[in-house]
């Protein structure tokens, strides 16, 4: 049986085939960041339905499909023609929207409710946005002819002629009731969106429709939640770290936890066809790999291989800092107005030295993450994948700040190896070994000085935050 599994994320659409011994690249096409303004990140809806269709001309019986998560659209009901652009995650564009429904004491009933704070990054502000500036959205709203959501229910819209998407996908949207799994009437009225252009909410595996190459649809989920799955994190307090374009740290919980203040996000991990739901705890980094690429951009560096090591002290340790609030902090923080910056700066540092305070700031807002999680549910195996997972600096100074044994991931395509495990399970398929048997790879923990170097950092971090708020403030 061959499972196809399709990764449709922030920066390309890459493609894997599952031919029943090894999990092999097939396919991958980059697709245009746009950026029309400040604080704006756009995508093409067509562009990423054309690199879809590419990836789906493999040979597949099966196929797994994850999404970016909050990054969502509006389009025509009756042709399904975009009309909007994709408003992607990192999309900033509705912080005076979210700061207003905070002002008027809105925050606590949409934690109720949804389970998650008020800010830009989830899809209900941005969908709302799409209604209020988009006048053929309006105009279709009108008509009743408007269809609104994220990535994947356009895709699979177009692909299935099913206009669904997954319940883990909907936690995300801050549209969702975090207990009923259904669209919550107030929240949308909140937002301004509405409830009839939303989609139907469905399990993240089953029968998902068939797509126009013949093969089933059998999995659409979040990428996070496909990766969590991959990692074969399963248990309450199992949990992963993947670093892409932003760090991303998901746990699997005993239960719904609700934190009373925004910090860790509650999120659905899955639901399985006759199963029930599994949740998670979840938090990100917004800028990981795009501060490294940022960086490289600026020829602080040019192969990655010149940031692998490095032969000074930890930069921290001589009072270099880099807080990596390029995109603002999210978890705990939830500050969109903080900005990124590199502290204690002299005349004796060059591009390396900068390079090593990147790498360690990048670690250290993963590290108060991942102890945030950890206040809520206890944490007892931590696994990484990603890019930057290849970076030893990266994670050895990483895992000698957290008390957990840090391991590197038993499969590097740990999104999409979870998006074949779960069409497996769903089908009711044993795993193959080759893909159910890989080694762990324990990571080596710097454990100098770790307990200075989070106090240090949380000092420069609230200063600079701080200072962030109040430059914002002048006119």
């Amino acid at each position: 049986m061959n499972i196809l599994a399709i990764d449709q994320g922030t920066t390309s659409t890459r493609a894997l085939l599952h031919d029943g011994e090894v999990l092999r690249p097939v396919c991958q096409k980059a697709h245009r960041q746009i950026m029309p303004a400040k604080g704006h990140v756009e995508h093409d809806p067509d562009e990423l339905l054309a690199n879809l269709d590419e990836a789906l001309k493999t040979d597949a019986d099966l196929v797994g499909l994850a999404n970016q998560g909050e990054s969502c659209l509006a389009w025509d009901a009756r042709d399904g023609r975009p009309v909007s652009p994709v408003i992607v995650w990192q999309d900033d564009r509705t912080a005076a929207e979210t700061a207003h429904l905070q002002a008027d004491g809105l925050g606590p009933e949409v934690m109720s409710r949804a389970g998650l704070p008020l800010d830009p990054y989830f899809s209900a502000s941005k969908l709302g946005w799409i209604l209020r500036n988009c006048s053929e959205a309006a105009e279709l709203a009108r008509q009743g002819r408007l269809r609104m959501g994220t990535t994947d229910a356009f895709f699979r819209d177009r692909l299935t002629g099913r206009f669904q998407t997954d319940i883990a996908t909907a936690s995300r949207t801050s549209l969702m009731n975090i207990e009923t799994g259904q669209w919550d009437e107030e929240l949308c009225r909140m937002f301004g969106v509405n409830r009839a252009c939303l989609p139907e909410i469905t399990d993240t595996a089953g029968d998902l429709g068939v797509l126009p190459n013949g093969a089933r649809l059998v999995v659409s989920i979040v990428d996070q939640q496909a990766a969590l799955y991959g990692h074969d994190c399963r248990v309450p307090g199992a949990a992963k770290i993947t670093f892409g374009t932003g760090a991303f740290v998901q746990c699997v919980t005993d239960r719904l936890v609700k934190p009373a203040q925004p910090g860790p996000l509650p999120t659905i991990a899955w639901r399985l066809p006759g199963q029930g739901v599994r949740y998670a705890l979840d938090g990100a980094v917004y800028t990981a790999a795009a501060a490294i690429d940022w960086a490289r951009s600026l020829n602080l560096f040019r192969d990655y291989d010149e940031i692998g090591s490095f032969a000074k002290p930890a930069a921290i340790d001589r009072q270099l800092v880099f807080l990596p609030a390029l995109a603002g902090l999210a978890c705990p923080h939830w500050d969109r107005k903080a900005r990124g910056s590199w502290f204690g700066m002299s005349l004796e540092h060059g591009a390396h030295d900068l390079m090593q305070a990147l790498l360690e700031g990048v670690a250290m807002r993963t590290a108060e993450v991942v102890q945030a999680i950890a206040a809520e549910q206890a944490i007892t195996s931590l696994s990484v994948d990603g890019g930057m997972a290849q970076n030893d600096y990266l994670l050895s100074f990483l895992a000698g700040l957290l008390p957990q044994p840090v391991s590197r991931a038993r499969e590097t395509e740990s999104t999409a190896l979870g998006l074949v495990h779960m069409a497996l399970d769903a089908e009711g398929t044993d795993r193959p070994a080759p893909i159910s048997h890989q080694p762990v790879r324990p990571v080596e923990a710097d454990r100098r000085l770790a307990d200075g170097r989070m106090a240090k950092f949380a000092l420069i971090r609230e200063r600079l935050s701080s200072l962030s708020h109040e430059l914002a403030a002048l006119k």
